[in-house]
């Protein structure tokens, strides 16, 4: 029976607990170990202030501890064993629990000391959870026997009940926060799997070329809208296109889809380059007609092999950038396809085609405008000056090594990259020189 005298209802009596399921009711509320809060430290000043008590704490009792979420009074205490212990008793009972002289009271064997504070008195309500479980108490300290009124012990209680509420929404915050992260998992794999699906799993070997691509996200969970593919034609020639739709997410998505395919069959109908964007135009004209005009821009062209080992280039570009023919001297050449217009938005757009040659050494860079729009570290935007000149710098020897210049150039940009990349090289190797016979 706590000794409160008679004017006190008694605590009922202890009742057995499950030891085991309240450590891990304790365990839920991640609380043990936690910087210090600001509103548990205010509810430990009021439970002082309520009792006219010295000292004031909320505590935690572990298996082995009893440690303090907020102390008033009590210095740079953190924590002290559980047992014998005060906590470690009050956490067996339903109501607010109460010692009023620790040297006179059967329940207490041995004098109680914490920071400075010799304590005689102690008065305790249990943090109760609500399946019923004691996680420890909020209980007022003083270094004289006292004797509490009911209206000190309710509010106890209540101040109590406060801090499970407290910790209640801090539990809340962290599933929450537990399942916001598995929900952006779960988008990051769904759109890492779809944006697979819009891009070639590998490109194809090209006979007496090198060809490598390459695909930089903005946003790990949104799907983007950048795509690119190189693929043969039935008269020994190849198609490669490379391009950019409006807008992010399943709606880019399915527009991607619509154009990669549609310029994949339009080549195989009339594999003109100009042609084949027209045809483009068309299918997104229709698709979407009477809705939200949705347009791309893209760059599309046929490689012609020659027997001397180099290819005839042919390009056709709506609104892209232009492509960079990187040479073998180390020049480097924009292969302008300028006045060709956006894909899918005008009513008679035009589109520019334009033709070159890749000789042994030569190599041919498409992008999409995430690159060349990216910030540099002073501000500006990188734009396709910036590009060339960042080649223009180097020594590239394939389609491979293009494209590791472009991904050094990437970090080093950082931050300043906010928008999806899309990348396809295209090198003419340089023959090798047969070793000459050994004289014997």
């Amino acid at each position: 029976m706590t000794q409160t005298g008679t004017a006190l209802r008694p605590d009922p009596a202890p009742r057995p607990t499950d030891e085991t399921r309240r450590l891990a009711a304790v365990h839920r509320y991640h609380v043990l170990d936690t910087p210090p809060d600001g509103s548990f430290d205010r509810i430990a000043t009021l439970a002082a202030q309520i009792f006219h008590a010295p000292a004031a704490a909320i505590t935690i009792v572990d298996s082995d501890r009893v440690w303090f979420k907020a102390t008033d009074g009590l210095g740079n205490v953190t924590e002290t064993g559980r047992t014998p212990g005060l906590c470690s008793s009050a956490i067996l009972h339903g109501a607010p629990y109460v010692v009023t002289d620790t040297l006179t009271d059967p329940r207490t064997t041995t004098a109680t000391t914490l920071g400075e504070l010799d304590v005689r008195f102690y008065a305790a309500a249990p943090i109760t959870t609500p399946d019923g479980y004691h996680l420890g108490t909020v209980n007022v300290l003083d270094s004289q026997p006292r004797q509490p009124t009911e209206e000190q012990l309710a509010a106890l209680a209540n101040l109590a009940a406060l801090v499970m509420d407290q910790l209640e929404m801090r539990l809340s915050a962290i599933l929450t926060v537990a399942a916001e992260r598995q929900m952006r998992a779960a988008a990051e794999r769904l759109a890492r799997t779809l944006q697979r699906t819009l891009l070639p799993s590998a490109l194809p070997k090209v006979p007496g070329l090198h060809a490598a691509a390459a695909y930089h996200t903005a946003s790990a969970d949104e799907v983007g809208g950048d795509f690119y593919d190189l693929f043969p034609l039935d008269d020994g020639r190849w198609a490669f296109f490379l391009g950019d739709v409006c807008g992010k997410g399943a709606g880019a998505a399915a527009l991607t889809s619509l154009t990669r395919y549609t310029l994949r069959a339009a080549a195989i109908y009339d594999p003109d380059p100009c042609t084949v964007l027209s045809n483009l135009d068309s299918v997104l004209k229709g698709e979407y007609q009477g809705t939200d005009p949705r347009y791309c821009t893209a760059i599309f062209g046929i490689l012609q092999p020659a027997e001397d080992g180099s290819f005839t280039l042919t390009l056709a570009g709506g609104g892209h950038p232009p492509a960079l023919a990187v040479r073998a001297d180390g020049s480097i050449n924009p292969i302008s396809t300028v006045g060709g217009q956006l894909i899918g938005m005008l009513p008679e757009p035009r589109f520019t085609q334009t033709s070159t040659r890749l000789g042994p050494g030569d190599a041919l860079l498409l992008y999409t405008d995430g690159l060349t729009e990216a910030r540099t570290p002073s501000g500006d935007r990188l734009e396709d000056e910036g590009l060339a000149a960042h080649l223009a710098a180097g020594t590239w020897h394939d389609a491979d090594d293009l494209l590791a210049g472009i991904q050094r150039l990437l970090d080093h940009l950082g931050p300043g990259v906010n928008d999806d990349t899309a990348l396809l090289a295209l090198s003419v190797p340089i023959p090798r020189t047969a070793p000459a016979q050994e004289t014997r």
